[in-house]
């Protein structure tokens, strides 16, 4: 028979919460390695290009007073 973890008697209910967030930060964990596997030089960022260098350089002018 497959052994399944059983919750003790003196699990409390703060210990239980912490448990399933290890567990399900142990599943984003799994699940982002294996996504990143995928091919060399993969870039996971979502945000491509978002500094660079300005097209133009900036002039900055004076008023003219009048």
């Amino acid at each position: 028979m497959a052994e399944t973890p059983e919750p003790e008697v003196s699990e409390t209910p703060e210990d239980e919460m912490k448990r399933k967030f290890r567990e399900a930060l142990e599943r984003k964990r799994n699940q982002h390695a294996g996504a990143g596997a995928g091919g060399k030089d993969v870039d996971p960022s979502k945000i491509h290009g978002a500094h660079g260098p300005a097209a133009n350089k900036r002039s900055f002018r004076r008023k003219s007073g009048g």
